[in-house]
């Protein structure tokens, strides 16, 4: 089965360095993130490679808490989170570009459904249209989330 990866784009009214602030401060992720219902830091401080925390979320009416980790991190240009839960691998990008009076955020995320069971696999491609449009409306949501709090930082 096929990896699954939806990117987006939202120009933001402020700085690379506002909209970094708000990206990578996972303290502030369950008021800044309107989907994130609580986060749970695990090990690192601050946002640097190897920092990890739980996330919890509400998405397709139940709540579900998946454990992350900073993979890269170059700062105020781009980042890289990565998740593992049942055998499939996630990983989302941020990239950060100055355009203008402001700055273009792109989020990119990929479901690569690795070793997961047969059974996970038939019900990621039953389903991957429906999980694909949820997933496409929460990261739409994170966007408009992380604009508005850089933009009024």
């Amino acid at each position: 089965m096929s990896n699954t990866e939806i990117q987006l784009t939202r120009h933001v009214a402020a700085t690379p360095a506002k909209v970094w602030a708000v990206l990578t401060d996972l303290d502030a992720a369950a008021t800044t993130l309107t989907g994130v219902i609580s986060t749970e830091r695990v090990a690192g401080e601050g946002y640097a490679v190897g920092t990890r925390w739980r996330e919890t979320r509400k998405m397709l009416g139940k709540e579900a808490t998946e454990e992350m980790w900073v993979a890269e991190v170059d700062p105020e240009r781009r980042t890289v989170v990565k998740a593992n839960s049942r055998g499939a691998d996630y990983t989302t990008s941020f990239a950060l570009a100055p355009s203008g009076d402001g700055t273009d955020l792109s989020m990119t995320f990929n479901a690569d459904p690795g070793k997961s069971t047969f059974l996970a696999k038939l019900l990621m491609k039953s389903f991957g249209g429906l999980g694909a449009k949820a997933t496409a409306k929460m990261m739409t949501q994170d966007l408009r989330d992380i604009a508005a709090a850089a933009e009024a930082a």
